[in-house]
């Protein structure tokens, strides 16, 4: 039997660890860098023509206007309302079957952006293409077919630093692209979007990293 000193003792140790693990990982979602982008209650720091929604759970919903699709949808995208140069970006977005959507990077104007493909391409068989999940749209294909079932949440980070893109996708780096090898060039910085392409499409954890 312990004594009730010992028990005490053991418990106090115990709170302890408890208190310190907590800690732990408190510090290191505050040191990690992140920022949030979207904050879960209101489009503070975006704007937009479009129907942008936050729903009761704090996902942001695009609910696509009728017959409104194409490039020149573009004011009906969601852009951050500053601009960035460097930085990593990490989210959470899911597609209904069929659905497709895109991330655009330091977009200055309809002639120069990046632009990161998010389709509906699980279970996909064959050649992948830059239409596929994960795409740099028009440059590069992603390198396997990571995307999950359509309604599941997949999570994205994008590296973007200098001329170089680095994407992963459910845990797989799937695109390591360095346009200067491609004898390509892209912006330096510009705002962020989410595409509306006439698809329903959701987000949420939306946060930002400069680097």
């Amino acid at each position: 039997m312990f004594s009730r000193n010992a028990v005490c003792l053991v418990a106090f140790v115990m709170s302890a660890a408890v208190i310190g693990a907590t800690n732990l990982r408190a510090g290191d979602a505050e040191n990690d860098g992140f920022k949030p982008l979207f904050n879960g209650r209101d489009l503070t720091h975006w704007e937009t023509a479009g129907t942008w929604l936050v729903e009761e759970d704090g996902v942001l919903a695009l609910k696509p206007k009728p017959g409104k699709r194409g490039i020149f949808s573009y004011r009906l995208f969601l852009w951050t309302k500053y601009s960035f140069r460097d930085f990593q970006l990490d989210f959470e977005f899911k597609l209904d079957e069929g659905g497709d959507s895109s991330v655009f990077l330091r977009s200055q104007s309809l002639a120069g952006f990046i632009e990161i493909e998010l389709s509906d391409s699980h279970g996909k068989e064959g050649t992948l293409t830059t239409n596929d999940c994960g795409a740099v749209q028009k440059v590069m294909p992603p390198s396997k077919n990571m995307a999950k079932p359509a309604g599941q949440w997949n999570r994205m980070i994008i590296t973007c630093k200098g001329q170089s893109v680095q994407v992963e996708l459910n845990g797989e780096q799937v695109v390591d692209l360095d346009y200067e090898k491609i004898g390509k060039t892209v912006p330096t910085s510009g705002k962020i979007g989410l595409q509306d392409w006439g698809h329903p499409a959701w987000f949420r954890n939306i946060r930002i990293k400069k680097l």
